[in-house]
């Protein structure tokens, strides 16, 4: 892709009305869980899997530990484990595996595997090697399919390094976010580039074959300069992956004092740090496969991604994680707040195996709802949708059900059509966090809205 200059977010002439946030909503998958409700009557898994293919499924386990919380983070996670927290966990982790083992077919099989968080790597050597197990209960050889782990800079330790290594994982993903100090403490974390730059020689030395390294831009004081002086950085460590987050501010995290609404000026800050990021790593040799993912292009590649990886078959373990069937999402209840994660958890560590055998809160998939997920994990990837994806499964030309958004995009110089399928310009890849939103359907609108943050 050749590099071109964004647009600010309003350029001169453009009347107010017309903005067009760029930065709205980060769409890894949907709905969102803010879109969940309680489920009632609550379904067993057994009537949800019934019908459902397993020769194929996902497997995720969710770790809600992290040693501290970042200024930006709104993930389900905790900071710390006081009494024996994470073996209580991990006691109710192997419960639910059980209960969830009992609802699928014997001849149910595993394609992929992760474990995110919070922090897996929160977790001891031995807590590691446990969990490897809870996922290899459930039927899933992680010496044999791809398996990512999430890590941070002080947890990512020999010993848990070499445990994850032994165990079969193909992909560490490293929170950075800045290898500047001073930004670090700017976004709340609280860490050294000595420290970075240590953890991720004894990455290199477990011989993990895809390291991943996230930044983020858009930090209080962080400037272009400093922006290509953290991307120098990890580009000296050869990544196979990095991922350019755009910094969001959200309720209820520790940087939510800025406030929220639009901010034209911030907009166009971030729009420019993302062109300088994305033409910096192009030029160094790495291929934009989505807004926020850029691979190396002699990186090996293990299969799905951030947006294909949240398809229908993923079965997710752990109070912040989710489930997906064709026809219902489903999960544990949801919040950001320290007190009620740690409810939350608590409840969770108290459940048996029967407790497990229902999901709890969720979001029902209609036909609609499918097709609005299908396109909106197949157009925000760089490589674009194929018409005939879209046509196999739902019988009709996209533009059939979503010909007003196709054309308002296109109007926007957003998207194009090569023939026989329909991508994101280089311009509308900067604006996915703006373009995934708008398919959002209304009764999952009203839901978003709805919910009250905790």
């Amino acid at each position: 892709m050749t590099a071109i200059d964004l647009p600010l977010p309003m350029p001169p002439g453009v009347a107010p009305t017309e903005y067009v946030p760029p930065y709205q909503n980060y769409v890894y998958a949907y709905p969102h869980k803010t879109a969940y409700r309680p489920l009632h009557p609550r379904p067993t898994l057994t009537e949800l899997w019934a019908d459902e293919p397993q020769d194929a499924l996902s497997l995720y386990l969710h770790v809600p530990f992290c040693e501290v919380r970042c200024g930006f983070c709104n993930l389900f996670t905790r900071v710390g484990a006081p009494g024996e927290l994470t073996t209580r966990y991990l006691d109710a982790l192997e419960r639910q595996a059980e209960a969830v083992r009992e609802a699928l077919t014997p001849a149910a099989r595993f394609a992929t595997a992760a474990f995110g968080g919070g922090t897996p790597t929160y977790l001891t050597a031995a807590e590691l090697n446990r969990l490897c197990d809870i996922a290899e209960s459930m039927g899933a050889d992680l010496r044999a399919v791809p398996l990512s782990v999430e890590a941070s800079p002080a947890t990512a330790t020999a010993d848990r390094l070499a445990v994850l290594a032994e165990r079969g994982v193909t992909r560490l993903s490293l929170g950075v976010q800045s290898f500047d100090d001073t930004e670090a403490r700017a976004a709340v974390r609280p860490q050294r580039r000595s420290d970075v730059e240590a953890a991720l020689q004894r990455i290199r030395d477990a011989a993990i074959a895809v390291l991943n390294i996230d930044l983020i831009y858009g930090i209080d004081g962080q400037t272009p300069e400093s922006w290509i002086a953290s991307l120098d950085a990890a580009l000296a460590w050869r990544p196979e992956e990095l991922y350019l987050y755009p910094l969001y501010v959200r309720p209820l995290t520790g940087l939510a004092r800025r406030g929220a609404g639009p901010d034209p000026a911030w907009d166009a800050h971030r729009l420019d740090l993302y062109r300088r990021g994305r033409d910096h790593l192009i030029a160094a040799g790495y291929v934009q496969e989505s807004m926020r993912m850029f691979r190396r292009a002699d990186a090996p590649d293990f299969g799905p991604n951030d947006y294909a990886c949240q398809t229908d078959g993923m079965i997710g373990l752990g109070c912040g994680a989710r489930s997906y069937t064709r026809g219902l999402h489903y999960s544990f209840d949801y919040a950001v707040g320290a007190t009620e994660v740690r409810a939350i958890i608590d409840d969770f560590v108290a459940g048996t195996t029967s407790d497990f055998r229902r999901a709890v809160v969720g979001h029902t998939m209609t036909e609609d709802e499918a097709r609005r997920r299908h396109l909106l994990q197949s157009v925000l990837q760089a490589t674009g949708m194929p018409l005939a994806d879209y046509r196999s499964q739902f019988g009709v030309d996209p533009h059939e059900h979503f010909g007003a958004e196709l054309d308002r995009w296109t109007e926007r110089g957003w998207l194009l059509s090569d023939g026989d399928r329909v991508r994101l310009t280089a311009l509308g890849l900067a604006y996915s966090d703006a373009l995934g939103p708008e398919l959002f359907s209304p009764q999952v609108r009203a839901a978003m809205a709805e919910y009250e943050g905790r």
